[in-house]
């Protein structure tokens, strides 16, 4: 898979911009503040129809414009689709070679996308929320019905907490209905549970070479951290969630919260017996969230037969010499990458002599057929 053409108009710094792209590696190079990271997230919202920066669409709005307007010519198994968003004050709009798409669960598994960014150390340092926001959009990539049900199981979770703050203003706590919601939500987690276990699996067989590839170390690998034991079966731990939430129930309505299922669940870090949150260096961090996207390229073409897009953003300027020769045997023309840096010297030079350079200024960019390194 790899995108083709990218139109943009009034999105952030970009009055308007058309540009060709290679299907191997693409290097995009220039001065800070010139449109480097939002060229890359306009592909990121192209594909997953929110922005990795911000969680207001409005700000991804040209200052002193109304609308924008994103286009891109995606090219998966030889066939070309077209993608196109339009937003305003009031209206998203999805196409997909013209025609709207109402469900985001149609559109968002078309386009697959892995991005490193800077803040990604964020999936490490930052709270549970941000791990769990992490891997339900990978999931959803990879399984359209799971955006479906993970957006089922937050209805059902919001109506639960809703009907805990009513009962708990009664004298009569009449349990009818939170179980019959109770029910549901298990049916759900139980799902979910063994989606994000599956997934957390699978990132596993790659991980660790990856990170002993790059960083050099044994050890690393990725944890899931569900609420529940996930050796149990599918009939087992029906009847151990029912048993929880029974338990917990006089807990939750003290809370006004529902504080069992998948809204709880956490992934960790480890490298041998340390967490790496806790005790590991931000190279060190920065690479096992390296480690983590990278692997996500063979899990999509094991079970999407294609190769998602990958976009780094201003990567190597934060490894040595050492981790950038050894990320670079994962950065090949078999998988369209496209790099953003503010300065060429930062990349190997047999990577930029294999790529398609483009130098951005001001939101233009032009495609330059040769440059001059520092010796």
């Amino acid at each position: 898979m790899y995108i083709k053409k990218l139109k943009l108009h009034n999105f952030r710094n970009y009055e308007s911009l058309n540009v060709t792209l290679t299907k191997g590696i693409n290097i995009i190079y220039g001065e800070n503040a010139q449109g480097k990271t939002n060229l890359l997230e306009s592909i990121y919202v192209l594909g997953l129809t929110k922005s990795h920066r911000s969680f207001i669409d409005n700000n991804l709005i040209k200052n002193g414009e109304d609308y924008l307007t994103i286009e891109g010519i995606i090219n998966n198994q030889k066939l070309d689709n077209k993608l196109n968003i339009y937003i305003d004050s009031k209206s998203k709009i999805l196409k997909y070679n013209g025609n709207a798409i109402k469900k985001i669960s149609d559109y968002i598994s078309i386009m697959n996308i892995i991005i490193f960014y800077p803040d990604d150390l964020e999936i490490i340092k930052s709270s549970p929320q941000v791990r769990r926001k992490y891997i339900n959009l990978e999931l959803s990539q990879l399984y359209s019905n799971y955006f479906i049900l993970i957006n089922e199981y937050n209805k059902i979770l919001k109506l639960r907490n809703e009907y805990l703050k009513k009962i708990s203003k009664r004298e009569s706590k009449d349990r009818t209905y939170i179980d019959i919601l109770t029910g549901y939500l298990i049916d759900k987690s139980i799902m979910i549970y063994k989606l994000r276990d599956k997934f957390i699996k699978k990132v596993n067989e790659y991980c660790f070479k990856i990170y002993k590839d790059i960083m050099g170390l044994d050890g690393f690998k990725v944890i899931y951290k569900p609420c529940i034991d996930m050796d149990l079966n599918s009939k087992t731990l029906k009847e151990y969630l029912k048993n929880e939430y029974n338990k917990r129930f006089e807990y939750d309505l003290k809370l006004l919260s529902t504080t069992l299922g998948p809204h709880k669940d956490d992934i960790e870090f480890y490298l041998n017996d340390k967490n790496l949150k806790y005790y590991g260096s931000q190279g060190q961090q920065r690479v096992a969230v390296l480690a983590l996207k990278l692997s996500e390229i063979e899990i999509f073409k094991k079970y999407k037969d294609t190769t998602p897009i990958l976009l780094l953003d201003d990567i190597f300027s934060e490894l040595d010499e050492v981790k950038k020769n050894n990320l670079l045997k994962y950065i090949n023309k078999d998988i369209q990458t496209i790099i953003t840096t503010t300065d060429l010297n930062n990349l190997d030079k047999k990577l930029i002599k294999k790529s398609k350079l483009f130098n951005i200024n001001k939101g233009n960019i032009i495609k330059v057929k040769e440059v001059k390194l520092d010796e």
